[in-house]
């Protein structure tokens, strides 16, 4: 079954056949980050800006059917929570798993936990990057209306 979009609206930008089940692949693979190498430096040193960026970006698609006016919150308390997580507890990475499985149901992309973990647990700013890419797709199709 594949998502209806509304006008202006694509969460599927490259037009990825979707499979039985409704799902599709991810636009980029996750080794695919040096297309977006600034974001992917960020994910590697401040992964809790990346992680609050790509989350508020997203967030605000869904309430508002266009990109975050200021390209996503940075320095909110998201980014305070996931910096303090990971500092004190090393459990950042479940907020990251979170995300990507939040973003996986919005662009109805393949997958489950077991997969989100996977991804986080191999390459967290490849990870981060792909989700922002995904992100990024939507975006621009939405800036052409």
């Amino acid at each position: 079954m594949q998502m209806q979009a509304t006008p202006g609206m694509n969460r599927n930008p490259k037009n990825l056949p979707y499979n039985s089940d409704g799902k599709r692949e991810w636009s980029e693979g996750l080794c695919d980050c040096c297309g977006s190498c600034g974001v992917c430096c960020v994910a590697t040193f401040f992964p809790c800006i990346t992680y609050a960026k790509n989350k508020s970006r997203r967030e605000y698609l869904g309430a508002h059917n266009k990109p975050h006016p200021s390209g996503g919150d940075c320095c909110g308390c998201d980014c305070f929570l996931y910096a303090c997580l990971t500092s004190f507890t090393c459990l950042g990475w479940c907020l990251s798993i979170s995300e990507r499985t939040a973003t996986r149901s919005r662009y109805s992309i393949k997958g489950n936990w077991c997969s989100s973990c996977m991804a986080v647990w191999c390459c967290l700013p490849c990870a981060m990057t792909q989700e922002s890419r995904e992100i990024e797709l939507e975006e621009r199709s939405l800036q052409r209306y």
